[in-house]
């Protein structure tokens, strides 16, 4: 087994995707007028698709047209990132950088298609930084659930225990945490509440206060 590895949630942690669904989601709430599509989608963060749509069945009843809403959201959200990119959020580059410097196994676990995770890895020049990459439409399970953050890390040949989990929501800390992990929370739409707080190791505003931290507690040393 490695010693230590860190592992990253993808969405709202490498790139600056969630708000940009958001705004998609409240484009098309708006143009159809669906009630309360905010605080619907803030439930949502960090899970899987099949998770994302129990959601939205629960809010809004099993004859919401989830498959259009959903492809009107992928549509606008798209033609984006394929005119502007997809945004990266600040020190993703420095902290993967540093981690290989010091040759520590790094990985992601996202809740979003396997596919879609390669894809935009590689689009922004980062996927050959992670040596395991794990989608949420690998297991049935989603966050909260620990369990893609439990293969990740038998992928990786690492013991949970000694695996920094990076993570943005309140579902993937809680994931990480059930997975027995140490959970860094950088928080991005949804603060850092009392139980991430509780649940995490250290809370942080960006991923250079993560390599800083990394580096002054020398936790690869």
């Amino acid at each position: 087994m490695k010693e230590k590895a860190v592992i990253f949630d993808m969405d709202g942690v490498i790139f600056d995707s969630e708000r940009l669904v958001l705004d998609c989601w409240e484009q098309i709430g708006t143009k159809y007028r669906i009630p309360d599509i905010r605080e619907t989608f803030i439930e949502c963060i960090g899970t899987n698709k099949t998770k994302t749509q129990e959601i939205v069945y629960a809010h809004y009843g099993k004859e919401f047209a989830y498959d259009e809403f959903a492809g009107e959201s992928s549509v606008l959200f798209h033609e984006y990132v394929e005119k502007n990119g997809l945004p990266v959020k600040k020190g993703v580059r420095e902290l993967l950088q540093y981690l290989s410097v010091l040759s520590v196994p790094v990985g992601v676990a996202s809740s979003t298609r396997l596919a879609v995770v390669e894809e935009e890895l590689r689009q922004a020049g980062l996927y050959d930084y992670f040596q395991i990459v794990m989608g949420g439409d690998q297991l049935k399970r989603s966050k909260p659930e620990p369990d893609i953050y439990l293969m990740t890390c038998e992928k990786m040949g690492v013991q949970p225990r000694n695996a920094y989990a990076v993570e943005d929501s309140h579902n993937g800390i809680r994931s990480a945490y059930r997975a027995g992990m140490m959970p860094v929370m950088v928080p991005d739409l949804l603060p850092a509440t009392e139980e991430m707080k509780e649940m995490s190791i250290a809370v942080f505003d960006d991923l250079l206060e993560v390599r800083d931290y990394f580096r002054h507690k020398k936790c690869f040393a």
